[in-house]
């Protein structure tokens, strides 16, 4: 695949039948709308407008790493299959709890190729999975429970022997192989919880398993597949990479590849998790909220629920710069991610899977789109709830049933909500800390503007009055004016207005930053006076987390270019975060973007930012 140019458009955009209930219709507190069906077919139509944002490059011509575990030649060379559509993540937002991208059933005869669900509903009961996997707990959470006015009850799968759901569908799969197939062994690519899963399931069925990995998976991930006896190949610095070496060594030596979600054994092993809560729910069910990211456990678990239990809500739950899923119901069929974020890795997927989208679109009631910093304040809600630690994907149905249930304003409902891992990067940590309260709600980011005079600090604070300031950054300008960035604590919202409304009566002009990810990530460390940079243009990078990634990125603009500014932000990911500056002339642009093509980094232009140009120039 060729890789784009920034702001080069990709397609025209794309208009499809979706049902979606008007976005701004309901309001907090209001009821939950109506799900019309006769079957499985939806009655309420509304056009759902997906447009591709121009912000987008690719990343499909990495060069292969030649690592120290194992060589990987050509093993590239296989042409790829014609691309899907590529959409942005940007083009398809929801409010905090919106129950978007309900799928359009209207058309559907369910003639489609494929297991239909009673063959679906048959292999999950006749599946291995208990050969290795636990019947994980179904237990109330009380706490989120009182606060929300709703009984949470959690599917722990972060409890299982690799920490995640992951393991049944691989081991389901595996355990089905003939005994000679699983003589020739087996392999995948993953970075994370599936490898785990495959090598658990191939010490038990005791065969040969090779995991590829990319070589910015970070070495306590390699070293946990590695310690449960499969060989670890570390190859190239994304999954796509590792995933076409996977593939292609499967062909060259005989050996089954296992998915990480799109095969029906797969699917069906993951399906066990809805028989569990089918079994151990004692009462009516609202709604299961599901992680998505390939779709794998939602199909499953919606191809069980949907065929006992037809009136629970099975809703998928996915990070907003994450969502293939939605788009992909959106528009009817499946799209692929320019860039995916990720945060939440054990869901970064571009692509959903062709099966799973297939009963993704027939079965599940739609999605809730969540953000970083609401996946940290779950992640912390989990941790006073059961002292557990969950991954962010571990916690993202967390996050999208507590944001639907204040949306919806629902009360005394039974929600389940699946924890599906716990595999978390303990560098991580430091991230979900400083966001957790912000994605609460119990913080926020401000900046306000100051006359430069004596006494005007002293002023300030006593406007900000009793909230608690947690962070403070302010450095003299030299100018009439200067920029206060900070934090504060809030327990209700309303606090939060009544100090800007002071404020605003006071003639300080004050800005709500707590969204702005540039500001969150980079520039609250950057606070040190503003400066005026000739031709300067500012850029995000996302740069992979192995040796040599920033002598490389030197060797692309250094010196043909100077660099005028440059922060790391590390967090615990297989791609660190960067904010550069550098000085290119306008006759320059097409150089750079050529060269910036050639690196390979995922990239976006942020020189027009509005924030950035509040704190950081003249």
């Amino acid at each position: 695949m060729e890789a784009r140019l920034l702001n080069a458009p990709i397609f025209e955009p794309l208009t499809r039948k979706c049902l979606l209930p008007p976005p701004f219709s309901f309001s907090r507190g209001a009821s939950i709308p109506i799900d019309n069906r006769s079957g499985m077919r939806h009655t309420r139509r509304v056009l759902c407008q997906a447009m591709v944002s121009k912000d987008t490059v690719d990343i499909s011509n990495s060069p292969v790493l030649d690592t120290s575990i194992a060589t990987l030649g050509d093993a590239l060379a296989a042409p790829p299959s014609p691309p899907p559509k590529r959409v942005s993540a940007d083009s398809l937002q929801f409010p905090p709890g919106y129950l978007g991208a309900v799928p359009d059933r209207s058309g559907s005869d369910g003639g489609e190729d494929g297991l239909d669900a009673m063959e679906y509903l048959t292999r999950i009961l006749g599946s291995k999975v208990y050969e290795l996997a636990i019947e994980s707990p179904l237990q109330l959470a009380p706490k989120l429970s009182e606060r929300l006015g709703v009984n949470i009850w959690l599917k722990r799968e972060d409890l299982q022997p690799v920490f995640s759901f992951k393991l049944r569908g691989a081991y389901n799969m595996m355990a089905k192989l003939p005994k000679e197939q699983l003589e020739k062994g087996v392999i995948c690519s993953s970075a994370g919880n599936h490898a785990q899963g495959v090598a658990l399931a191939a010490k038990r069925l005791k065969c040969d398993a090779v995991i590829a990995m990319p070589v910015t998976t970070p070495e306590i991930k390699w070293q946990s597949v590695q310690k449960l006896g499969a060989t670890v190949v570390l190859v190239g610095d994304s999954y796509d990479e590792a995933q076409a070496y996977a593939k292609k060594r499967s062909k060259e030596e005989g050996r089954t590849f296992i998915p990480p979600f799109d095969h029906p054994d797969v699917i069906a092993g993951q399906g066990t998790v809805g028989m569990e809560i089918v079994r151990q729910m004692k009462g009516p069910l609202h709604a299961i909220f599901v992680p998505v990211g390939g779709g794998g456990l939602i199909a499953g678990i919606a191809a069980y629920v949907k065929r006992v239990s037809p009136e629970v809500k099975i809703i998928g739950v996915e990070p907003s710069d994450a969502n293939a899923m939605a788009l992909s119901l959106c528009h009817g069929q499946r799209i692929m991610l320019d860039k995916a974020g990720v945060f939440a890795d054990g869901v970064a997927v571009k692509e959903v899977g062709e099966e799973t989208f297939r009963l993704c679109k027939d079965l599940m009631d739609g999605v809730v789109l969540v953000s970083r910093d609401a996946i940290c304040a779950s992640i912390k809600d989990m941790f006073e709830e059961k002292r557990s630690i969950l991954e962010p994907a571990g916690a993202l149905s967390l996050a999208g049933a507590e944001a639907y249930c204040k949306y919806y304003g629902l009360k005394g409902e039974n929600v389940v909500v699946i924890t599906s891992g716990a595999n978390m990067n303990f560098d991580k940590l430091r991230i979900v800390t400083e966001l957790a309260n912000v994605g609460a709600e119990r913080e926020a980011v401000l900046a306000t503007i100051v006359p430069e005079k004596p006494g005007s600090f002293k002023k300030f604070c006593e406007l900000v009055g009793p909230m608690n300031i947690t962070e403070f950054k302010y450095r003299y300008n030299s100018e009439k004016e200067a920029v206060v960035l900070y934090n504060v604590g809030m327990h209700m919202p309303s606090e939060l207005e009544e100090m800007k409304n002071r404020m605003k009566a006071s003639q300080l002009e004050t800005y709500n930053l707590t969204k702005n990810d540039l500001v969150k990530d980079h520039l609250r460390y950057l606070m040190g006076g503003k400066s005026n940079v000739e031709n300067e243009v500012l850029c995000r990078f996302i740069f992979p987390e192995r040796p040599g990634a920033l002598e490389k990125f030197l060797d692309a603009f250094s010196p043909r270019w100077n660099i005028s500014l440059f922060h790391y932000r590390g967090q615990g990911e297989t791609g660190a975060n960067i904010l550069v500056g550098l000085q290119i002339d306008k006759s320059d642009m097409i150089e750079f973007h050529e060269r910036a093509r050639r690196l390979a980094y995922d990239y976006v232009v942020v020189t027009d930012d509005g924030v950035f140009q509040l704190l950081m120039h003249t």
